[in-house]
């Protein structure tokens, strides 16, 4: 999980830096994001520690399952949203805090549910896909910290992932802009089918 949280992170954290050059997110939508993440991260490291791998997969399947339901119903991707930043809001702060928890401990899916979240608090998808780096970045660094203190990180793995990983987020992010909406939600669907198949798999 280190090697994965290693690689996934850095590869978050090279969208992080091509946004603030591009000064597409404010520096403090981005702290106040990442310490969220990053406390979230940590503890769903910490508790995943005390579970099976076969019960994460249930967990990830049913979520899967409930993420593929509310996009597919979901009307914000028919509309533009105005708000281009992103403020935390106390009353549902457990949401964001959740989805850290979860991307820091185990992640299949993560992203997805990340980006649901955001545009229900009234942003774009390409402003909600940006949010969602930063948010991957802040659970990612949690994880691997723990992770790397009580298990075993393979580096060579581990480096070259994040050299894949690295060239993957940069050419995602610097596309984004040109994808239309509705190509951006059937492609979603689709990667969270994939992912629903996969737990399925690993369940059975």
């Amino acid at each position: 999980m280190a090697t994965n949280k290693f690689s996934s992170g850095i590869a978050a954290a090279s969208s992080v830096f091509y946004l603030l050059h591009h000064k597409q997110m404010k520096a403090m939508s981005i702290i106040c994001i990442f310490l969220l993440a990053f406390s979230g991260g940590i503890g769903g490291a910490l508790l995943t520690a005390h579970l099976q791998e076969k019960t994460m997969n249930v967990l990830a399947f049913f979520l899967l399952c409930a993420a593929l339901a509310v996009n597919l119903k979901n009307k914000k991707w028919d509309s533009n949203p105005e708000s281009q930043q992103y403020s935390i809001n106390k009353r549902n702060i457990y949401f964001p805090i959740l989805i850290a928890a979860y991307d820091g401990g185990f992640g299949p899916g993560s992203s997805t549910f990340s980006i649901l979240y955001f545009m229900e608090n009234n942003s774009s998808y390409i402003k909600a896909a940006q949010l969602t780096r930063v948010f991957i970045f802040g659970s990612c660094a949690g994880g691997f910290i723990v992770f790397y203190q009580t298990g075993f990180i393979q580096w060579p793995y581990a480096i070259a992932m994040a050299l894949g990983s690295t060239v993957g987020s940069q050419m995602g992010i610097m596309i984004l802009p040109k994808i239309r909406t509705k190509t951006a939600k059937y492609l979603i669907n689709l990667m969270i089918c994939l992912l629903i198949a996969q737990t399925f798999i690993k369940i059975i």
